[in-house]
């Protein structure tokens, strides 16, 4: 028996150095077959080096030189160094001026703890009525300016509207240079990046609205959006090596982020987003792992926002929340069949069913047990807008007149298309729709190039992961600004940045000439001069036609004359107690903040169900109300001076029913607004109009006090006298 066990152990002894040597010299046979790098010749070196340069350099100096362009153009409209400090804060209109208010209190606060815990516990501003500025507002860009200019030390340098406006313009320097950069990275040449800022800077009137009013929301958050979507289109790229795509996570981590922090409602974009994401997966038109770590993104930006937001409920009840939730469930369900199943198949296609029902339940499950505001008057509001009911409501019929509510003019398309936009856009997103639905029939039927060995063939335009994202970004996006006008200055700079993708991109006019099948001229050779050659045509033109317009509106000298507001604004400061509260309408409270610092009793913010009702109680001082109904109106608010405006009183709309007095008269009855509406007859004249005659009984409540061409001022009588 030991014989016969001894030569299997021999063999075992003998075995394990033999398979030692076989395994190192393997290892040593691999090493030797894998091919030594090639080095990179240097003149290519250099020519990639100078692309870069030239490219990094042309973006950062179109970002500058809009931004300098902002500065002067808003100089020469405004008139601005040349005006009075409360002649530049009336320049400041609306919502504006409240944001600029609080920046006012934050620099005056004698430390910036104390600022923050005042704006958060904010009690004189709006007459009873305590609220949490920060939150409500979205305060945060403010705070930031702030506390820049205080500890750089700034206040020895410039002064604080100066600091405020020129951290507004250089952000929106970095608008445009994201956005070259995003079609640079798209299509390969950073002259795309150009014709992007050409489109953007000559098509302003309707891809921004810095000229009108600085310190609106989207003015703070949309540059970071661009950032973000920047970095998402170079994180997509599949030939990214480690610190590049390292690099783009970081922005694009921060810059969510910090967008989500700038403005209230960045979370909707970023749900749309998350739905082009969630559709290229849908086709397996992406790499899975990189869009879920854009996923965790979401996640983590929303729970940061939520805890630094004052544990804002809006953020957990979102559906981008919902969505990411219900995307990253399915993930797990996926996870444990195994790929390439007729279960994995199975379960591919009821994803998209799988995933939408995910995220109503969840968002449904949310709202049940998060406490949080509804917003119902917007909910009212859309169902107006959209035909599916009616109302007399003076809010929802005001939200409606609104311009920026609206639907686009047909001015708006004649813009685009003599700056040749709109004609670009409309092919090049028909001609990367038609080759995205190519690809995604080729991946149904399982044709893909990759099972032919091929990869990235020239003329395949539809299987870019980032220009997939741009596209499905833009389908779920682009009917929005033809339902509201406000909209397109979301939408309008990506059009740019896509048109100008397509028509410097050698791939797009190879894929229009395979389907052409043209012979006479080779199509790459053809693709690449045209990818240079009508670009070039198109900024030259643009050159032609529009730089000499751009330099007119620098050269003239323009002036906001406003020497009435100036005038009440001035006596309030002189003559009124500082306990003093005003009633009027919300523009001009809004100025009145601003300029004097004194209460108000309205705002003219949208967001909160309280204030817009506010809005329409004091908005009724134009109705056909009586004395005694305006008196208890008002004083119920505390208000101890009412401002009445020539302009409104006496107002003449262009569009019918849009006047507010017009609107009043509908919503109380006074007007007949639909065939079989009840006409209430009002025995009260017009109230702004009654109370400027100065007799009884509207003398016994209120009294003039100040008056000039525009404004009326009366202070509110608390005793009243009833002599006539």
């Amino acid at each position: 028996e030991l014989e016969e066990e001894g030569p299997p152990v021999e063999l075992r002894q003998r075995k394990k150095p033999k398979s030692s040597e076989n395994k190192e010299s393997a290892k040593e046979e691999k090493i030797n077959d894998i091919p030594a790098p090639e080095r990179v010749p240097k003149h290519v070196l250099f020519q990639r080096f100078a692309k870069i340069f030239i490219g990094c350099l042309a973006a950062v100096t179109s970002g500058m030189m809009y931004a300098l362009y902002l500065s002067a153009y808003h100089e020469r409209k405004f008139w601005f160094s040349n005006r009075q400090e409360l002649e530049r804060e009336i320049t400041f209109q609306g919502d504006s001026a409240i944001y600029y208010s609080y920046y006012k209190d934050m620099l005056k606060a004698p430390s910036f703890e104390r600022g923050v815990y005042e704006l958060t516990h904010n009690n004189k501003t709006v007459s009873l009525k305590t609220i949490n500025a920060v939150q409500q507002m979205s305060l945060y860009p403010e705070l930031i300016a702030s506390l820049l200019y205080q500890a750089t030390g700034s206040n020895e340098i410039i002064e604080p509207v100066y600091f405020y406006i020129g951290i507004v313009f250089g952000l929106q320097g970095i608008y445009v240079t994201a956005l070259f950069v995003t079609s640079w990275l798209m299509s390969g040449t950073w002259l795309a990046g150009m014709l992007t800022v050409a489109w953007f800077i000559i098509n302003r009137v309707d891809t921004t609205r810095i000229e009108y009013s600085i310190p609106l929301r989207e003015n703070w958050a949309l540059p970071y959006f661009a950032c973000q979507i920047a970095a998402l289109t170079g994180y997509l790229k599949s030939n990214l090596n480690t610190y590049g795509e390292r690099f783009c996570y970081l922005l694009m981590s921060a810059s969510t982020y910090t967008f989500m922090m700038m403005w209230e409602y960045s979370h909707y974009l970023l749900f749309l987003q998350a739905i082009s994401l969630f559709l290229l997966d849908i086709f397996s038109l992406k790499q899975n792992d990189k869009v879920y770590e854009v996923y965790k993104i979401y996640i983590f930006s929303l729970f940061l926002g939520y805890l630094l937001q004052f544990e804002n409920p809006a953020l957990l009840v979102s559906p981008l929340l919902s969505l990411v939730a219900a995307l990253m469930l399915a993930k797990c369900l996926q996870l444990n069949v195994k790929k390439g199943s007729f279960v994995a198949k199975i379960i591919k296609v009821i994803n998209f069913y799988l995933v939408c029902t995910l995220t109503i339940t969840l968002n449904i499950i949310m709202k049940m047990f998060v406490p949080h505001k509804e917003n119902g008057h917007m909910l009212k509001f859309l169902e107006v807008k959209f035909g599916l009911n009616m109302t007399k409501n003076f809010t929802m019929n005001w939200l409606l007149c609104q311009e920026s509510l609206q639907a686009p003019s047909q001015d708006f398309f004649l813009r685009l298309t003599q700056s040749s936009l709109l004609p670009f856009y409309i092919l090049v997103l028909i001609i990367c729709f038609l080759s995205m639905l190519q690809v995604i029939f080729r991946r149904i039927k399982k044709k893909c190039l990759r099972l032919k060995g091929v990869r990235n063939q020239p003329g395949q335009h539809g299987e870019t992961p980032s220009l997939l994202k741009h596209l499905q970004h833009k389908d779920v996006s682009c009917m929005t600004p033809f339902v509201f006008s406000s909209l397109k200055y979301i939408w309008i700079p990506y059009v740019c940045m896509l048109a100008a993708f397509g028509v410097c991109s050698p791939e797009l006019w190879m894929t229009l000439f395979k389907w052409l099948r043209l012979r006479t001229v080779h199509p790459i050779l053809l693709a690449l001069i045209l990818s240079m050659a009508v670009p070039t045509i198109i900024g030259l033109s643009l050159w032609k036609e529009f730089f000499p317009r751009l330099m007119t509106e620098l050269m003239e000298l323009q002036e906001f004359y406003d020497p009435d507001t100036v005038e009440l604004m001035t006596w309030i400061k002189r003559q009124a107690p500082v306990a003093a509260v005003f009633a009027g309408s919300p523009q001009l409270m809004g100025a009145i903040k601003l300029c004097t610092g004194w209460m108000v009793t309205s705002l003219p913010l949208y967001n909160d169900d309280d204030l817009l009702k506010r809005n329409e109680n004091i908005y009724q001082i134009y109705s056909k109300r009586s004395a005694e109904d305006i008196y208890k109106i008002l004083t119920s608010y505390k208000a101890n001076y009412l401002i009445v405006e020539d302009a409104i009183c006496n107002e003449v709309g262009t569009m019918r029913g849009c006047r507010v007095k017009d609107l009043l008269d509908i919503a109380n009855g006074h007007m007949v607004c639909e065939e079989g509406d009840k006409l209430t007859y009002s025995k009260y004249g017009r109230f702004c109009h009654e109370v400027k005659i100065n007799y009884s009984p509207y003398v016994n409540y209120f009294t003039r006090v100040y008056w000039n061409r525009s404004y009326f001022v009366y202070k509110i009588n608390t005793v009243i006298s009833f002599q006539s």
